[in-house]
């Protein structure tokens, strides 16, 4: 499939057209087979597990320049229109500003997120970047918008696995407690004073850099991204100026067990099978829904379904302009029955569920270190007393705290430190090739923290041994 301009250029069976086939979004989902994704970086520069301790100990580079999708935006009518699909606010918006751009359906449950940069005025002045489900339903309105005459364009750029050719940014994020020290040196001086989420200019080497402040696994730092053929002049002055603090660059292995320690849930559960998006489905190749992995077992699509509040992205919510789904999500804001957890995997499990691999018998589902995904959309059924009580995402090591964790969504009513169960493994048995054909399910014994779960773990958890 080639993506170009406003329009996918091949003809491929439609989103729509699949779940007819399959009979229902769940079965399409539980047994698409999605490609196992590899960050196009090295999977290691060293070794994943001092990658991940550098940026709690020291400082590290992590290099964002392949992996997402990119989306670069422009329009006199493009800001009336992202407004019109998201519960963002767009009061303030303006060049030098970024924010992490939502989008809800009729009902107020999450499509997905990204990052919206706005980098100046004019052609494609804006870029959202992320996975590319929240991108697809950006692109679809904007079609849409071009068909009624209205001024507002875009560009897709693939990630460096779809796409020929360089990207146009390259994106360096320095990360770790020694980050600022190394930007001093960088800059010949303190580091720029750039508030969160704030865009700013700078100059590396000679060259101009734009500047994004915020944080990835937890500790500050800054985003540094300019044109692609300044990149080698940029990573070598970054690196050079870390090496007497013992940077490391991140590679893929490390790089995806971020989220766990910034508390970002990567690729939630899109929701797109109701009503409201009927036409979507239609314009949507059926090859980039992703698929659904884990214990999380129903008929009733709604029942993978999040609000946005469910995942700790109810801070980009601002209810003083119309948007597509507002009135359902002002109602879920008044109930907020589940909140974003970490769930802390009980030890002794979790070395059972390796020991199962090197005994005679059917193991439990693998478990891969440091990351244990095995769909798009990873979904595992959580229970307290035999009951479901939320559903486990995004699992994985760190191997700075030597703990297995999971993010999650949790029902309200269920306190820090409590116990819970983590589902792990499938069955049924879906037909991806991507899981484990024989396999028994378990259980995982977890204790809920916050999210991020840091001040957490490294105080009460420990000290409770």
């Amino acid at each position: 499939m080639t993506e170009t301009g406003t329009q996918t250029t091949t003809k491929s069976e439609s989103l729509a057209e699949a779940i007819e086939r399959a009979g229902s979004p769940v079965e399409l989902l539980r047994n698409q087979n999605w490609p196992a994704f590899t960050f196009p970086v090295a999977p290691e520069f060293t070794n994943w597990r001092d990658e991940q301790r550098a940026w709690n100990t020291t400082v590290a580079l992590m290099d964002q320049s392949h992996h997402m999708t990119q989306l670069f935006l422009d329009g006199a009518d493009l800001i009336p229109l992202l407004s019109s699909i998201s519960p963002n606010t767009f009061t303030t918006f303006r060049p030098g500003v970024a924010k992490q751009l939502i989008s809800v359906n009729q009902d107020g449950y999450l499509i997905g997120d990204g990052i919206l940069f706005y980098n100046a005025e004019g052609p494609e002045g804006l870029v959202l970047i992320g996975h590319h489900i929240l991108i697809d339903w950006v692109r679809f309105n904007v079609e849409k918008a071009q068909a009624e005459g209205r001024d507002v364009r875009y560009r897709l750029e693939a990630n460096s696995h779809m796409r020929q050719g360089p990207p146009t940014f390259y994106r360096y994020e320095l990360q770790g407690p020694k980050a600022d020290i190394v930007m001093e040196k960088v800059f010949g001086g303190p580091a720029p004073e750039i508030k969160f989420f704030h865009i700013g200019d700078v100059e590396i080497a000679g060259r101009p850099v734009k500047a994004l402040r915020h944080g990835m696994a937890g500790q500050p730092g800054f985003e540094f991204y300019g044109p692609w053929e300044d990149n080698e002049v940029v990573l070598e002055a970054l690196m050079e100026a870390g090496a007497e603090h013992d940077i490391r660059r991140v590679g893929a292995k490390a790089y995806s067990s971020s989220p766990l320690e910034s508390g970002w849930v990567p690729t939630p559960f899109p929701a797109v099978f109701n009503d409201d998006f009927a036409e979507y489905r239609e314009w949507l190749p059926a090859a980039r829904i992703g698929s659904v992995a884990g214990s999380l077992h129903s008929d009733d699509v709604h029942d993978f379904y999040m609000t946005p509040f469910d995942i700790g992205l109810g801070r980009s919510v601002r209810f003083d302009h119309d948007f597509h789904g507002r009135a359902a999500l002002e109602k879920h804001a008044e109930n907020q029955r589940r909140r974003k957890v970490t769930l802390i995997w009980n030890s002794d499990d979790v070395a059972a569920v390796v020991r199962s691999q090197v005994e005679p018998g059917v193991p439990a589902k693998f478990l891969d270190f440091p990351k244990a995904r095995y769909g798009l959309y990873q979904m595992d059924a959580i229970e307290q007393d035999g009951r479901p009580v939320g559903i486990s995402t995004d699992a994985g090591y760190v191997a700075y705290d030597q703990l297995y964790m999971s993010l999650a969504t949790l029902d309200a009513d269920i306190e820090e430190g409590a116990q819970v169960e983590v589902v792990w493994g499938e069955d049924p048995i879906s037909r991806k090739d991507s899981v484990d054909a024989q396999h028994r399910q378990v259980r995982i014994r977890a204790t809920v923290a916050p999210a991020p779960y840091h001040d957490y773990a490294r105080t009460v958890y420990r000290a409770n041994g």
